[in-house]
């Protein structure tokens, strides 16, 4: 697919008409599923850095303001669904590094990881490396990255057989009649069961607007070593990496140095009010790069334009946002992000296992990343690719 951008000179109205209601619920999902995954973390991170309250808030504000210009901007640039995302893997390492820093210096961290991100974005570093990744292998690792949401849609129906059940009988029968719309009515069906059985919990959302707050960066070896390489190290491994697999996976061919190279200047102007980390997505991308969100790959990316939009409202009233999504029953989240996925995982797998050369190294690609092994702070994403890149290099010659 051509990544580069229509010279029509009516590109506005191009993307306008391309808009799909389906390509909203989408960008809705998207974002629901980013949030209620992993908002938590990011609490937690900023709390064990020593965030005051409103330097919390400033964080999600910044995080939001950065996912949404990033998604909306570079999806527009390049007409591929692009979403960008905070790096949870990095918000883990952040609460469990215990670093003993003043903030000022985690800040400076932060800056540095996004410089060093631009760096290798721009230099075209870190796409010569993704260049040897096998379609096989990246639709493998797809697959294992998504398979335990897939499973979750059967897992949520333990605790809520009623609810996860009727989103499974709708979608299925939205596949079947209504397919462009059949994700947005299966988690309409979800909201209203979950509403009629008590299950949203409305009561501490209140409307509140998140200000940013500057925090003037420093520098030292503790935050150097002990934050900003162990940071940079799991957002490349552990997220870009993924992230741009799932676009190949999905049929684009995304300018992997100008992508990764925005995002690091985008962080790198974000990161004095708390964007720790902004990086691609892997998980959340695949909603807006699958058929639910168009039918039609070329208008893919409208998906991700709208994903963009909730973000800049998720970081205008981030901590209203927060309360609101929080008010999800997780089952509805696991059921309607799986439900979601089933198209994605079943291609990728589709693909991964084509070739008969590849399909032990992309089969143990996918095993690997699905186990969620871990080592050295970095998930199994990237533990997948190098497990199944020593299977195909050992692989038996042909004969």
């Amino acid at each position: 697919m051509n990544a580069a951008a229509p010279d029509d000179a009516s590109g506005r109205r191009i993307w306008l008409r391309d808009i799909a209601l389906s390509s909203v619920a989408a960008g809705f999902v998207t974002v629901l599923v980013g949030f209620t995954s992993s908002a938590v973390i990011v609490f937690q991170a900023a709390q064990a850095l020593g965030a005051s309250a409103a330097e919390t808030a400033s964080w999600l504000w910044a995080l939001g303001i950065g996912m949404g210009v990033t998604c909306i901007g570079l999806s527009l640039r390049w007409r591929i669904p692009v979403v960008t995302a905070w790096s949870t893997p990095g918000a883990a390492m952040l609460i469990a590094s215990n670093a003993g820093v003043p903030l000022s210096d985690a800040i400076g961290a932060f800056v540095l990881v996004a410089a060093l991100t631009a760096i290798v974005g721009f230099s075209g570093v870190f796409e010569r490396g993704m260049r040897r990744v096998p379609l096989t292998l990246a639709s493998g690792l797809l697959g294992g990255v998504l398979l335990r949401f897939g499973m979750d849609v059967f897992v949520s129906m333990r605790a809520q057989m009623a609810m996860t059940l009727a989103m499974f009988v709708v979608y299925l029968c939205g596949r079947r009649w209504f397919p462009r719309y059949a994700v947005l009515a299966t988690l309409l069906v979800g909201m209203a069961i979950a509403g009629g059985s008590g299950l949203l919990h409305l009561d501490d959302v209140e409307l509140r607007i998140a200000r940013p707050i500057f925090t003037m960066p420093s520098l030292s070896f503790a935050a150097v070593f002990g934050i900003a390489l162990p940071l940079f190290v799991v957002t490349m491994a552990s997220q870009n990496i993924p992230g741009v697999a799932v676009l190949r996976a999905s049929g684009y061919a995304p300018p992997v140095s100008s992508t990764i190279g925005w995002i690091g200047i985008a962080n790198t102007l974000l990161a004095p009010f708390g964007a720790y980390s902004l990086c691609m997505a892997a998980i959340t991308a695949a909603i807006c790069s699958g058929r639910e969100a168009h039918p039609e790959p070329s208008k893919r990316y409208v998906a991700s334009v709208f994903a963009g939009i909730f973000y800049l409202f998720t970081g205008v009233f981030g901590a209203t946002v927060a309360a609101l999504f929080a008010a999800f029953p997780k089952e509805l989240v696991m059921a309607i992000a799986g439900l979601a996925l089933f198209g994605t995982i079943g291609n990728s797998l589709a693909v991964a296992l084509r070739e008969d050369r590849d399909r032990e190294a992309a089969l143990i690609t996918f095993l690997v990343t699905a186990s969620g092994f871990s080592l050295g702070g970095i998930g199994s994403a990237f533990w997948g690719l190098i497990a199944g890149g020593i299977a195909l290099l050992l692989r038996p010659r042909a004969r």
